[in-house]
């Protein structure tokens, strides 16, 4: 009797791992699937359209430069932002260790001196993020007005 629990136990494990690995390979299967599906029903909206030429307009060129400038400034208030929220953070968690500990314990100077640094990368990374904001901006812009001068003449 035991003999035939063992093999029943061995053949139930088998089993177990067979159906594991068919249920792994028909879910790859199907997200393969469909993502293939949907590579074909797509949106087809962003093909080239023969009727019109909008980015030839002035108008239009003139909109997306504006655009950009509006889209840039949000993105330096997003970054501006951003950088106060680590600022605080910083300070919260500094003024927090100062009150959980001693007057100027070795941990309190480190976690000082850790928001200190903290806030000196947080202007360092804005600075640099706002820079390739304006970068970014700047290469939009020349773009436009390189394809509204080719169009112009």
């Amino acid at each position: 009797m035991r003999l035939y629990s063992m093999k029943l136990n061995y053949l139930t494990k088998q089993f177990s791992t067979v159906k594991r690995w068919m249920a792994t390979t028909l879910f790859c299967l199907l997200a393969i699937a469909f993502v293939w599906q949907g590579a074909f029903f797509s949106n087809t909206s962003a093909m080239a359209d023969t009727t019109a030429t909008l980015i030839a307009s002035k108008d239009a060129g003139d909109q997306v430069q504006e655009k950009t400038s509006k889209d840039a400034g949000r993105a330096k208030n997003f970054i501006q932002d951003t950088t106060d929220k680590v600022k605080e953070a910083a300070k919260s968690n500094a003024s927090k260790v100062d009150q959980a500990t001693d007057d100027d314990s070795v941990v309190e100077r480190k976690a000082k001196k850790d928001a200190a640094t903290i806030e000196k990368r947080a202007n360092e990374d804005s600075a640099r993020t706002q820079k390739a904001v304006d970068n970014t901006k700047n290469v939009v812009e020349r773009a436009v007005d390189n394809i509204k001068d080719a169009f112009g003449k």
